[in-house]
């Protein structure tokens, strides 16, 4: 979750035990959590402004360790555990106080967050009497209630002025933060820059790691040397790719140097999980993303026969709303006409695969886009075709520069891109992704073959099975 904002996840699960006992895991909805810890850990008689700071606490806690990943980054496959040497007191199936159970309905989406970051706050506490602690006393609640004062007053008093509320924070099914595929040189989006901000921010404490110039989203080189930078110190294998073990180990790594689990915590700011790409495209959005996801569709649609068939216009609208919904029919997610994160992912996976399968004849197609952004430093087959097509485009239109097939992106490559771009009126940046590669192919196949064979204006050029 250390990708986004904070939200109340629909359940927790809970070790019974320390982390590394031989112990089950229950899984429960988090307001029946919040109820069973509160009932454990403080009494029903105390002050009700007592209990109200305590609920927060409580909720703050728990959604802390959510958020950080805290035990799931290191392997485990729960949220929290029930011993108070680690977290707070559970007690499965125990009974639930009426008056604590109305007050966690009110609460349980409410959370304590630092002035300036986004975080849950690591709300560190203790009873007060055989334990104390930098955090707020649980006994202590008492005689400041006593004394008149309201839950945020008590807050304030043991976790200082700088502290917020938040209220209604929404509730949503919690998913793993990794994305389900790994990133390498190429790939591109909103889970490319988190990563590339984690590391910049790691390197501080590790300065062998390298500084990633521009956090833009885009995995270059650059990006791939501060990774296996990071997995040769951290002894993971150095491939300089992403993958499931070394996404866990940076977000680890990334809470631990900004003591994002601990009540003296740098914070984490908005700007940390700023978002390039929208989090979610849906209709009435007009946009570049809009226009790569159409892409995607357009291409899917023409071998998979169940997906509805869509025109590239960079406008979500009902024609993309219905080929959204058949794609998310065909791959089991549910029906929304939203483009998620989780269906961008497994639409991104199912476009590659065709990628992957459908042999290429240049002297009867064009290629299909690699999937991965081309720009200055990358190499590879996919630069040597874009440059052969730029250079056969020069032919009819010789402002774009022709480009040796050398299959290295460098500065005359990006020059003949970026050309082509102010010609064709694609944003002028140099860098070839879905947008830019459709409309070079497109040029290059009309100018080549006299119309258009891209696979997806072709339907039945290949139409695969559905399994």
């Amino acid at each position: 979750m250390l990708t986004g904002t904070p939200y109340i996840p629909e359940t927790i699960t809970v070790h019974l035990g320390t982390p590394d006992s031989n112990a089950p895991n229950v899984t429960v909805d988090f307001p029946t959590y919040v109820k069973n810890v509160a009932s454990s850990e403080i009494y029903p008689t105390w002050p009700e402004n007592a209990l109200r700071a305590n609920i927060y606490v409580i909720v703050s806690f728990a959604l802390n360790r959510i958020y950080t990943e805290w035990y799931r980054s290191r392997g485990y496959d729960f949220d929290i555990t029930s011993s108070t040497q680690f977290d707070q007191k559970f007690i499965n199936d125990r009974e639930i106080f009426d008056n604590i159970s109305l007050l966690v309905d009110e609460l349980f989406n409410d959370y304590v967050q630092r002035q300036g970051s986004i975080e849950p706050l690591f709300t560190a506490f203790c009873n007060g009497t055989t334990a104390t602690c930098d955090g707020l006393s649980q006994w202590g609640t008492v005689d400041l209630a006593d004394r008149g004062l309201t839950p945020y007053e008590i807050l304030q008093y043991y976790y200082g002025d700088d502290i917020n509320i938040v209220k209604n924070a929404p509730v949503r099914t919690a998913l793993p933060s990794f994305p389900g595929i790994d990133l390498d040189i190429g790939t591109s989006g909103n889970d490319t820059k988190s990563i590339q901000i984690f590391l910049n921010r790691i390197s501080r404490n590790y300065p062998a790691i390298p500084k990633i110039p521009v956090a833009d989203g885009i995995y270059g080189t650059a990006t791939a040397e501060a990774v296996r930078t990071f997995q040769q110190i951290f002894g993971l294998n150095p491939t300089g790719t992403v993958d499931e073990a070394t996404w866990y180990k940076i977000l680890y790594i990334y809470t631990s140097v900004k003591r994002i689990a601990e009540l003296n915590s740098e914070g984490v700011r908005l700007e940390d999980i700023s978002k390039r790409f929208a989090e979610e495209v849906k209709p009435g959005m007009q946009s570049d993303e809009v226009s790569i996801i159409q892409y995607y569709l357009a291409v899917i649609g023409a071998y998979y026969a169940s997906v509805a068939p869509v025109d590239i216009t960079g406008y979500f609208g009902e024609e993309t709303e219905k080929s959204v919904k058949s794609f998310q029919r065909v791959f089991g997610l549910p029906q929304t006409g939203i483009v998620d994160r989780t269906t961008w992912n497994d639409m991104y996976r199912a476009y590659q695969g065709i990628v992957d399968s459908v042999p290429y004849d240049d002297s009867v197609s064009v290629a299909l886009y690699p999937g991965t952004v081309l720009k200055e430093g990358v190499s590879g087959e996919s630069v040597r075709i874009i440059q052969e097509y730029l250079t056969f485009i020069n032919k009819t239109y010789p402002d774009i520069p022709p480009v040796s097939n050398t299959g290295y992106f460098g500065p005359v490559t990006k020059q003949s891109v970026t050309a082509f771009q102010k010609r064709f009126g694609i944003n002028p940046n140099g860098i070839v992704g879905a947008i830019t590669w459709d409309a070079i192919a497109g040029v290059y196949s009309d100018l080549r073959f006299g119309f258009d064979k891209r696979p997806y204006q072709n339907p039945g050029y290949i139409i695969g099975s559905e399994e």
